[in-house]
Parts: C-alpha cells; structure tokens; sequence
C-alpha cells in the first residue's frame, strides 16, 4: 500500500524565528533535529516567539455595508487568526491609527469596485509574531514594525514585508508618521515648494496630520498660521513654532487673514473644504500654492463633498497666477521610504513632535481595545483631539517592548 504525499503550508521555528514554507509529509508529522513543525492544517494556533499560544481566533473590524456612518458601516468580528503568505509577517497589532478617510473607505469611496465585506483601518504599529520564509531574509520575529495598508483594524493583520517600516519600539508616537507625518511631509515638499519668510496656512492645525505641517513649514523657515477650535489647542500649536493660531471659536478667520496679511497666503495646507476652502482661495497671495489633502467637511454627507463656491476660481487662479493641488499619498510611494528614514532620524533626534490623543481626556476614558475605534472616530469628527488620534489593541499575551 503506497502512501500519499500532500503539501501543506506550516510554520518552521529555527533558531528563534517563525518561518512559513510549503512541506511535503507523509500520513504523519515529522520532527526534524533543531526544528518543531505545526502542522497548519490540523492545529489552530501555534507558538509565540516569547512562548506563549497564539489563539486560533481573532477580532476584527470589517465594513458589512457602505456608509458613511461609520458605526452603521462596520461590525466586530470574530475570525480566524490569518496565516502570512511567503513574503507577509503577522503582525500583533498594538497601536491603530484613526483617520477622518476611514470614513470615506467605509463608504467605498476609494474603489467603487470593491463590495463588501472588506476590512477597516489602515495604519498600525505592532511586533512581527512569525513570517514568511522570503521574508525572514530581512525580518524576524520580535521585531517591531509600523504599516500602512488595509485591515489594521484588527488584532493580528497579515501585511507584506515591504510594506512595512521597522521602528525601535511599539511606541504609538512612530504610528503618527506612517499616514499623517508622509502626508505633510511629501505634500509640502513636493507642492509646497516651502522659502524662507512664505506665509503658511495650516488648517485644522492641531490634527494628526496638521500637526506635523505646522512643524515642516516652520523648520522651512516660514511664517505660520494654524486654524483650530480651543485656547488649549492654540497653546498646543505655539508649543511646536505657529506663529499665528486663531481660534476659530473666538475669532473670524476670515477677518485676521484680511487684516494681519493683507498680501495674503503663499501657501495654505488644507483639509476641511466647503466654505474654509473657499475662504482660502480668496486669501491666496500672487503666485500661491493651495494643497489639498482631504475635505472633511463633506465626508459624513451621502456624497462625501460639501459644496463650493467655484464660479469664478479660473479667474481667481489666473487674476494671480495661483494653484490648487491635490495631494494623495499613494501616488507619491516612490518619495515615502526616504520620507519615514527623515522623520524617524528626527523623531529620535527629539526634532519632531509626534502629539498622540489616546482619549484619556474623554468622559469613557481611553481609547482601549477595537470596540473604542467606534467612540475614537465619532471623538474625531467632533474636532475634540490634540495629535493624532490612536487606539491601543490589548492582548493577553504580557509584552517585554
């Protein structure tokens, strides 16, 4: 009687890495001299680098129906723990990111063609629990790496290794950089075209992404302006070098652009659309530069844009030879790996603040487990947050990092 041979994916552990490849057995596991082999498709779990039990299930959050009501959009799941390919890791998350777009994903906005279900979230910070046996080449398990891309919701994510940044530790400050700090960074760069002594217009300056803008412009040696919603937000926004915050509580912005820069803005940063971007197109200096990341405003609407006043933006870009620019980070990767090398370099130099809101301040408390990213994004829209809005993952599984 012959006996069958069948390919099965597994994971290796040697010499304190967790390796992924295809084995051929016989009817039964065998155990080869340095190496123990889980046989993934009999065992649900397998071991940890720190030798504690992976579970075989998980939580997720994944977008059942399209909607920009994000609670009405998303349930919590309860899934297999997923298996990295040849080239992914596994990543344990810890901290997750929230972005006002995540809105705009939950709405299918991004891809039209993509149905439901589909995972949420896209940024997370965590430590490599086992990967592919190409991807041991430049990884291993224990090391702690910060991703951009889908399904970050979640409590484990597969992600692929070269799309991940490794950072010294699982600190949430570094999971800022991966969305909002290459936003501002590459968007200023690359369209700002930042000189010395230029009037620079940040709104939403005290957000996760304006933040960082208010910061790049200033060490371009420019003078700063930044809109925000509180006395405590403006304090925030001296702290890291704006020269000018207005509170838009208790001032009218349109009012302290009229009467303190009457040559107007040489470059504004925007993410809040409708009437703020109009207001901003008026404002343009001769020559000045508008960069859009994002419009907020609309991104709760069935449509996800609140109108504007664009009659006559020809005239007005050509009456001063100004320009609108749209920036989206994906169709800048090419700049993104020297981008996060620069940041992380002046994140350790003390360089660059990295304001993090892990919702201590709220009346639930912080912002803990994936059941708060709920609370976290409706935290969000209401303009509440000083940083970076970020949500830390538990897990019982004790932490040396």
């Amino acid at each position: 009687m012959s006996i069958a041979l069948v390919t099965r994916r597994v994971f290796l552990a040697v010499d304190g890495k967790l390796r992924i490849k295809n084995a051929i057995f016989r009817s039964r596991l065998i155990s080869a001299p340095r190496r123990s082999i889980v046989d993934m498709s009999y065992s649900t779990h397998f071991m940890d680098f720190k030798g504690s039990s992976i579970p075989s299930s998980m939580r997720k959050l994944v977008v059942t129906k399209l909607s920009p009501n994000f609670r009405e959009a998303v349930s919590l799941q309860t899934v297999p723990v997923p298996t990295p390919g040849d080239g992914d890791l596994l990543i344990r998350n810890r901290f997750v990111g929230i972005n006002a777009s995540d809105i705009n994903f939950s709405a299918g906005r991004y891809d039209p063609s993509v149905k439901p279900p589909f995972d949420a979230g896209f940024e997370g910070i965590g430590e490599v629990v086992a990967l592919g046996l190409s991807a041991s080449a430049n990884h291993t398990v224990g090391e702690v790496v910060a991703y951009m891309g889908d399904g970050a919701f979640a409590e484990y994510t597969v992600v692929p290794a070269k799309k991940t940044v490794p950072v010294p530790s699982a600190k949430p400050e570094f999971l800022t950089l991966m969305l909002s700090g290459a936003t501002a960074y590459i968007s200023l760069k690359k369209l700002g075209a930042l000189s010395e002594g230029e009037k620079v217009f940040v709104t939403a300056a005290a957000g996760g992404t304006g933040q960082f803008a208010v910061q790049f412009a200033k060490r371009a040696k420019c003078h700063v302006i930044g809109t925000c919603s509180s006395d405590e937000k403006a304090g925030f926004l001296k702290s890291i070098g704006c020269d000018r915050p207005i509170n838009y509580k208790t001032e009218d912005i349109q009012e302290v652009l009229r009467k303190e820069y009457p040559k107007g803005l040489d470059v504004v940063y925007e993410s809040i659309g409708g009437e703020m971007f109009d207001l901003a197109v008026n404002r343009m200096a001769t020559k000045g530069r508008l960069i859009v990341i994002g419009f907020i405003s609309g991104y709760q609407t069935a449509t996800g844009i609140k109108p504007v006043r664009t009659g006559t933006l020809p005239a007005k870009l050509l009456q001063k030879s100004a320009s609108v620019l749209g920036f989206f980070l994906p169709h800048y990767l090419s700049e993104y790996k020297a981008a996060m090398k620069h940041m992380l370099e002046m994140c350790e130099k003390g360089e660059l603040v990295c304001e993090v809101d892990l919702g201590e301040m709220t009346p639930e408390g912080k912002f803990f487990g994936l059941e708060s990213v709920f609370r976290a994004v409706d935290y969000l829209y209401l303009g509440k947050n000083i940083g970076k809005i970020v949500v830390e993952i538990p897990h019982p599984v004790s932490s040396k990092l």
